[in-house]
């Protein structure tokens, strides 16, 4: 089996596949389309980050591609259904980075409410400019978190140790930690804080969320963060905000098109405007944030590949089979119709193969059924498996 991993994920990925007989092709830079059609070939499990596209092209050009880990939160940059429809399972991390997200969104308030930047420009330039004009303490300041998922809910948590009070807008009813207060809609929010920091998922709905009208809707002198997705805001208003001094400041870690490589030209509208905070998407970018991303990822495709265990995929039934001491595990993906599971087991039953343990979880229009089996499966069984016309993929696992 050959694993592809691109964009440089952690070492200790390679480590946990090598491991598990796995052989690593381990590449620095991201692919573009054709390129990774071409790469594929005779590849089995596709490792990347957030910049290589793994579009329904690439996929309906490899479909004996097993499964695909994003070493990182996001998955939008794969084309799910296309992957769902051929069978590929996909992995990512959805908790691994958090912290270190939470920690540069706190480190960017801190900075831009000091106004640090300009402070630090200024001795780099020879100019001592020793004021308090302009910097506060963010304690006793609001906080309005959009998104209040994984990393919102955390930095909510972070923000009231240090004396914030914390308001939270989320698409989704959920549960208010500490003394967060939960607002009915983004205006409540946008008109009940002084800084206000976007923490939302890259599905396609929130294209757009925050331009020119929100930015107006803030209260004078707020303080902007956007560390989530860089299609969900308008630069341009942005920038046009920080100018006329309606907003005070700026922190933004991700863009709607960034380079590909490290060292390519980078421009934005954003570019040298004042109290503004610009990261190259480096939100989860920490040592630790990154092992921790290559053991679960790496750890995932491993189980998948051996297991059959699908546990925290992005886009396959949930099952997590114990580990087989039986002759064989046969792992079955099937479009989600009754009598399916019947008609694998009268197959089996016909060739006289004994199941010693069966599992089934179904998601969507999709089932996935693990069988271990206390004898080897012969050819013509698993040739009548895969003639099943409900049949997605048919694995064995060794």
């Amino acid at each position: 089996m050959k694993a592809l991993l691109l964009e440089n994920p952690h070492p200790l990925a390679a480590t946990i596949l090598g491991e598990a007989g796995v052989e690593v092709d381990l590449r620095t830079a991201a692919l573009g389309e054709d390129d990774l059609i071409a790469a594929l070939d005779g590849v089995d499990l596709l490792g990347i980050r957030s910049k290589t596209s793994v579009t329904a092209r690439v996929l309906d050009a490899r479909p004996d591609l097993v499964a695909i880990g994003a070493f990182c939160i996001g998955t939008n940059q794969i084309a799910l259904d296309a992957a769902t429809r051929h069978g590929i399972g996909v992995f990512n991390a959805p908790y691994s980075n958090t912290r270190s997200v939470v920690e540069l969104a706190v480190a960017n308030i801190i900075a831009m409410a000091r106004r640090l930047t300009e402070r630090d420009r200024a001795l780099h330039d020879g100019v001592w400019d020793k004021s308090s004009t302009g910097s506060h303490e963010i304690r006793g300041r609001t906080l309005g978190i959009v998104g209040y998922g994984n990393i919102g809910s955390q930095l909510s948590v972070v923000a009231e140790m240090l004396g914030m009070q914390v308001f939270f807008y989320d698409t989704e009813d959920k549960l208010a930690l500490g003394n967060a207060r939960r607002c009915s809609s983004l205006g409540e929010l946008l008109d009940s804080v002084e800084t206000v920091t976007l923490h939302v998922d890259g599905r396609a709905g929130n294209a757009g969320i925050f331009g020119a009208e929100q930015f107006a809707r803030m209260r004078p002198r707020s303080l902007f963060l956007n560390l989530s997705r860089g299609f969900v805001v308008d630069y341009d208003a942005l920038a046009e905000s920080v100018t006329s001094g309606h907003l005070a400041g700026a922190a933004v870690d991700v863009f709607p098109d960034e380079p590909l490589s490290r060292g390519d030209r980078f421009d934005s509208p954003l570019r040298g405007l004042p109290n503004v905070i610009l990261t190259p998407h480096v939100g989860g970018s920490t040592e630790e944030a990154q092992e921790d991303i290559g053991r679960f990822v790496g750890g995932k495709l491993r189980d998948y590949v051996h297991l059959g265990s699908t546990t925290l995929s992005v886009n396959l039934p949930t099952l997590t089979p114990d580990r087989s001491v039986h002759a064989q595990r046969i792992a079955h993906l099937h479009q989600n119709t009754p009598g399916v599971l019947a008609h694998l087991n009268q197959v089996l039953a016909a060739h006289e193969v004994n199941i010693d343990g069966q599992v089934l979880a179904t998601r969507g229009h999709t089932g996935y059924v693990v069988t271990d089996t206390a004898s080897e499966p012969t050819p013509e069984m698993l040739a009548e498996l895969r003639e099943v016309p409900e049949t997605v993929r048919l694995r064995v696992i060794e």
